[in-house]
């Protein structure tokens, strides 16, 4: 059999004109779009304003490096963000699917969304964070997080693309790997911070066609106070069930709520399995479980005096019989 296809092939090629190359077979990932890394790479950069507008990255890996005294905006979603010794830097970063990771950085601010921050041999950062999981920072001193706040109108596409929620986020909840005794590598930005005299929007005509905002009641993330120290000894844990209008319900819940003084501690977007539930709904659990099918439930921690009593007034004048519970 093997000689039959030896024969027939070398046939082929005798009865092929003799100009006529043989064509080299195509394969459906040859005809793939190639992708150039220097088009997912900023490198040497020295007084300048440079940046990627919205669908330009399109979940590719980027690499900063080696930059100093420059501003930097990814507007588009991207798999991993690798930032090394860069200088004097502003960086914004769109949402990674996966991790960003500086190294031997200083003197940089930032605002970025990711699932993973790591910071190692870094001093003097800056960082307006929204990160799934806890950050890390390693041989770093002088790190300072607030939580992130900013929008455009891709962003919260951008976040879907990228398979984060707007909703996890434990941006002040810091690992030290390498912590010094009697000293404190890191530490949380002042809460009246504002985001654009870190991170100012860009000026340049390309970058200004996006339309960005840094009002804090604007942006995609909800600013949560996360562990900072609480104002009050009640809190109020708000859990609304998966459904059609379950985000935006939660983004008006929480503009009410902070609109009448009370803090925003913290957000999760997660999987309520039937323990779960038993631990947070006690004996009302069996009335929940059905609802817990449809899919994955946002709680909301908010503190302030009179916060469970003021809850409640807003869920019945706003929502109105919609399923949502509170607890405390």
């Amino acid at each position: 059999m093997g000689c039959f296809f030896s024969k027939r092939r070398k046939t082929e090629k005798e009865s092929r004109p003799e100009n006529e190359e043989e064509r080299p077979k195509q394969y459906s990932w040859d005809q793939r779009e190639k992708v150039d890394p220097k088009d997912y790479m900023f490198s040497g950069l020295k007084d300048e304003t440079a940046g990627r507008l919205p669908g330009k990255v399109a979940g590719q890996q980027f690499l900063i490096q080696d930059c100093e005294n420059c501003n930097i905006y990814i507007f588009d979603h991207s798999a991993t963000v690798t930032i090394d010794d860069c200088t004097n830097c502003i960086i914004f970063l769109g949402p990674v699917k996966g991790s960003v990771f500086f190294r031997n950085c200083r003197d940089c601010k930032c605002t970025l969304a990711c699932q993973q921050f790591r910071v190692r041999d870094c001093r003097k950062l800056e960082v307006f964070l929204c990160c799934a999981t806890q950050p890390i920072i390693e041989s770093s001193t002088n790190i300072k997080f607030g939580c992130f706040q900013w929008y455009y109108p891709e962003l919260a596409f951008q976040f879907k693309d990228a398979g984060l929620s707007i909703f996890n986020n434990t941006w002040s909840n810091i690992h030290d790997f390498t912590p010094v005794s009697g000293e404190l590598n890191w530490s949380l930005l002042p809460e009246n911070a504002v985001v654009q005299d870190y991170v100012p929007i860009p000026t340049t005509e390309e970058l200004k066609a996006v339309r960005v905002s840094t009002e804090a009641n604007r942006s995609i993330v909800p600013i949560s106070r996360g562990q900072r120290q609480k104002s009050s000894d009640e809190s109020c844990l708000v859990v609304l069930f998966a459904g059609d209008y379950t985000i935006a319900n939660a983004r008006k819940l929480i503009d009410e709520m902070v609109g009448k003084g009370f803090f925003l501690v913290q957000t999760k977007e997660v999987t309520m399995k039937a323990e779960d539930a038993q631990r947070v709904f006690r004996e009302k659990a069996p009335d929940y479980l059905p609802l817990l099918n449809k899919g994955p439930v946002i709680a909301l921690e908010f503190n302030g005096d009179g916060a469970v009593e003021g809850c409640h007034l807003i869920i019945n004048e706003i929502f109105n019989g919609t399923k949502v519970l509170h607890v405390h």
